[in-house]
């Protein structure tokens, strides 16, 4: 990495990178207003990100973890393969996890060269988890792969534009990948126009500070995070931390699948070790490396200081040692379209779980794993429909100082994914969003407790085509740290109006063709933290009045007892309860 030449302004070097900051933000807001399809300017599943001209991430917006922590990666690729060969006016497009630096194929990486006169100074970037490109199943999330080829059109670093001349003929190639080329059509154009933006305002405080100057301000950001980072490992004690977590299927069978993490600290770096963890599996639940170290730096970086700044600089006292082969570093032509959740989510909480032991009061509950299916189906004019059931999304882990949210995207978005609107889905796809509800005394309890899930049901007027690929259905997921309690475990069923068709418990993973349904989505609840007979009075009396929890539940579970069965806690009743389950804990 290269060094700060010289001595920074540290007001210019906090107004530079604030101001990076922000384009991203504006880039992310273009990409909302203008792409076509709902999981964009609903769901928010894209990221913009900014590197600088080495493909250091230097700046990000608050977009999807699991696609910036490997962003540098999939440049890094790009220009190993253009080398001296990049001009303004070119757009790049690039995928694949093996030849580009990708971390699973439905994450499009769209990357523009931002120049200062003929000095290649910046790329301004996208990545955006397209809604279909191809592959074995509608969607691209297809649970019968066994090789990347099942899972579609893979993408090396390549010209979309050569020196502002749009290849309009690679263009036609992706899209007639695609069973929703129309929304991809729209989707890629917004992804481009967002890059577009980003490199004017990029080029705007390049002029404004001079070429030197802003260059010199691209090292000094990463050197200052650098520096906060490792300030950060030497307030943690010196030593090796081991945790696990795991898994029970390789997608076919019932196998035990396990992410092993030895966490070493000394002085002030940090290394990240997955020896013993299990070889790749037959499934699509392998990880890419560049996936693995945007896990591994979404649970550094959720950890930590939220005021250290997130970008590679931050990374730099972060070593990875993930061996070849094995689950989280699989060899071609594995399969890993599941990736992104599955193993990033079990990798995540591995992390979680060794850095809990290093610095216990930061210790972070575990959220629920997902179990919603993707639904495809065609319509009259022969064109294909992809909707996520991202309704049925599960609660998240507690922290110190705060209960898990009810409901939020998984793990690896960390709060990034928006829920949709049940209208605009009703308005789009074939369905009756029937319920979409808390849980009841599902949620681990706690000094905070953990996210509730939901209960989700939807009704789909059409044949439809599930895609099913769950976890959280065998065990409680959801693991309380110090003290709290796991959140409960989930189930989905199919049931039909026809009284000849009995309902039918569908697989963790597989395709499933059915008639006309009722899906039925009971999610997996967070976990608590901290000791359940410490949660404040009111926060459970509230529970109570919110039907998160039941009268019974608070009463066995948080020693609250109420006064006749009314809304009024008896504070007598309720201490003598709280300090006799005390004293037997």
């Amino acid at each position: 990495m290269k060094k700060s030449p010289k001595k920074i302004d540290p007001i210019i070097l906090s107004l530079v990178q604030n101001r990076l900051d922000q384009i991203a933000i504006n880039m992310g807001w273009v990409m909302i207003r203008s792409a076509r399809s709902p999981i964009f300017n609903q769901s928010h599943d894209f990221s913009c990100f900014i590197t600088d001209s080495y493909g250091n991430l230097i700046s990000q917006a608050d977009g999807i973890p699991i696609h910036t922590g490997g962003g540098g990666i999939a440049i890094r690729a790009l220009l190993a393969r253009f080398a001296n060969q990049i001009y303004p006016g070119d757009i790049f497009l690039l995928n694949d996890p093996y030849e580009a630096g990708g971390n699973h194929l439905p994450d499009y990486v769209i990357a523009r060269p931002v120049f200062c006169g003929k000095k290649l100074i910046a790329f301004s970037c996208n990545r955006a988890h397209q809604s279909d490109i191809g592959g074995g199943a509608a969607g691209t999330y297809n649970p019968e792969a066994t090789e990347i080829f099942h899972e579609g059109l893979r993408i090396p670093p390549i010209r979309l534009s050569n020196k502002g001349k749009f290849r309009k003929d690679i263009f036609e190639l992706i899209l007639l990948n695609s069973r929703c080329s129309d929304l991809m059509e729209g989707d890629l154009f917004a992804m481009m126009g967002s890059t577009e933006i980003g490199s004017q305002q990029i080029q705007e405080i390049a002029k404004q500070y001079g070429l030197n100057s802003i260059i010199n301000c691209f090292d000094g950001i990463l050197n200052h995070a650098d520096q906060l980072m490792r300030e950060a490992i030497l307030a943690v004690k010196d030593g090796e931390y081991k945790a696990s977590e795991s898994f029970e299927n390789d997608c076919f069978d019932k196998v035990s699948v396990k992410i092993s993490v030895k966490l070493i600290v000394k002085k002030d770096t940090l290394t990240v070790d997955f020896n013993g963890t299990s070889n790749q599996i037959k499934g699509f639940k392998n990880s890419s490396l560049a996936n693995t170290h945007s896990a591994v730096y979404t649970a550094i970086a959720s950890f930590f200081d939220h005021s250290i700044p997130r970008n590679e600089g931050t990374f730099r006292s972060i070593v990875i040692n993930a061996p070849l082969g094995t689950l989280v570093n699989a060899k071609y032509p594995a399969p890993v379209t599941m990736c992104t959740v599955f193993p990033a989510h079990e990798i995540i909480h591995a992390c979680w779980w060794a850095l809990g032991q290093a610095v216990p009061k930061r210790s972070c509950a575990g959220w629920g794993k997902n179990s919603f299916p993707n639904a495809s189906g065609n319509r009259s004019d022969g064109s294909t429909w992809v909707m996520y059931n991202w309704g049925g999304l599960s609660g998240a882990g507690a922290v110190n100082g705060r209960d898990g949210f009810n409901q939020i995207g998984p793990l690896i978005t960390l709060g990034g994914l928006t829920i949709p609107s049940a209208e605009s889905y009703e308005r789009l796809y074939p369905v009756q969003i029937i319920k979409q509800e808390f849980r009841c005394d599902a949620s681990g309890t706690g000094k905070f407790r953990g996210g509730t899930g939901i209960v989700y049901e939807a009704f789909f007027e059409k044949n439809v085509e599930y895609s099913f690929r769950a976890e959280g259905l065998q065990r409680d997921t959801g693991r309380g740290v110090l003290g709290g309690f796991d959140g409960k475990k989930g189930n989905v069923k199919l049931s039909f109006n026809e009284k000849e068709i009995k309902d039918v418990i569908p697989p963790d993973y597989g395709l499933l063709r059915v008639q006309p349904n009722k899906l039925k989505i009971i999610s997996p609840a967070g976990g608590g933290y901290g000791n359940p007979y410490e949660r404040d009075l009111d926060l459970v009396l509230r529970d109570i009045k919110d039907e998160i929890i039941t009268i019974d539940f608070a009463k066995e579970n948080y020693g609250v007892i109420l006064e006749n069965d009314c809304y009024q806690i008896d504070i007598i009743e309720t201490n003598k309860l709280r300090e006799k389950n005390n004293s037997l804990k």
